[in-house]
């Protein structure tokens, strides 16, 4: 059974279960989710872990051209993050993180904690454990997971159509097999290669508003056959061909 199937059926009978012992659910503590439960609603103002576990999977709604910082505080920017995804997802949308907007997010992720439509295989097509990068193996995956949730929100965003991966997480020797440059993003886990689906100007044109601080399309050198996307520190955006 697809594990999206197998993962509706377990909170069904797991409803069934609690409506049965004639419990009721109580705000932002009655969902036990196999990733994260999130114990308490938050707002601007909170501080701590479970903020930027949110953060996380928020982050690909800053608004344009915005990068999300992960530092656990909750503040204007998350706040208008999580505006964002309510108003993506239909939920009544003041930006802040109550019952249903905790709802939304265990109905989005596996118990792997990546989001429905992603994977940590299609992250990584060069090795099993992440090893032999620019950054620790566990560093190069929790790159790939914050990728994925800004992919997400892209993928959302272009009527939840399918987006192709390419490439993601090289170790070095992989980055050197494929002509990477020596520098590459993909050495660090946070880069991603954009193939098929969409137009390549489509995807380049709505990741500005994803967080990525990368964008290279076509007209930029040797990318006219892929999207290249990930969020290092600085912006620089190129997709000539594209008005980018």
């Amino acid at each position: 059974m697809p594990r999206r199937a197998t993962r509706l059926l377990l909170t069904f009978v797991m409803l069934m279960a609690g409506l049965a012992a004639g419990t009721i659910a109580t705000a932002g503590t009655a969902h036990a989710d196999g990733c994260y439960t999130w114990s308490r609603t938050l707002s601007q103002g909170a501080s701590g872990a479970d903020v930027t576990q949110l953060q996380i999977r928020v982050a690909g709604y800053p608004g344009y051209g915005g990068v999300l910082a992960l530092d656990g505080s909750y503040g204007p920017a998350t706040a208008a993050a999580v505006k964002r995804f309510q108003q993506a997802y239909g939920l009544s949308a003041d930006g802040v993180a109550g019952p249903n907007t905790f709802a939304k997010l265990y109905e989005l992720q596996d118990n792997d904690c990546t989001p429905a439509h992603f994977t940590y295989a299609e992250m990584n097509k060069c090795n099993s454990d992440w090893s032999g990068g620019k950054v620790s193996a566990a560093t190069a995956k929790s790159n790939a997971l914050r990728t994925m949730w800004k992919l997400e929100a892209l993928r959302h965003a272009l009527g939840d159509k399918a987006i192709n991966l390419s490439s993601g997480f090289r170790s070095v020797s992989c980055n050197a097999a494929v002509g990477g440059a020596s520098n590459s993003r993909h050495m660090y886990g946070y880069a991603i290669d954009l193939v098929g689906s969409h137009s390549f100007c489509t995807l380049a044109k709505q990741a500005r508003s994803h967080g990525f601080n990368t964008i290279l399309g076509p007209g930029y050198p040797d990318h006219n056959d892929h999207v290249h996307l990930d969020h290092s520190s600085s912006r620089f955006w190129s997709a000539p061909n594209c008005g980018i």
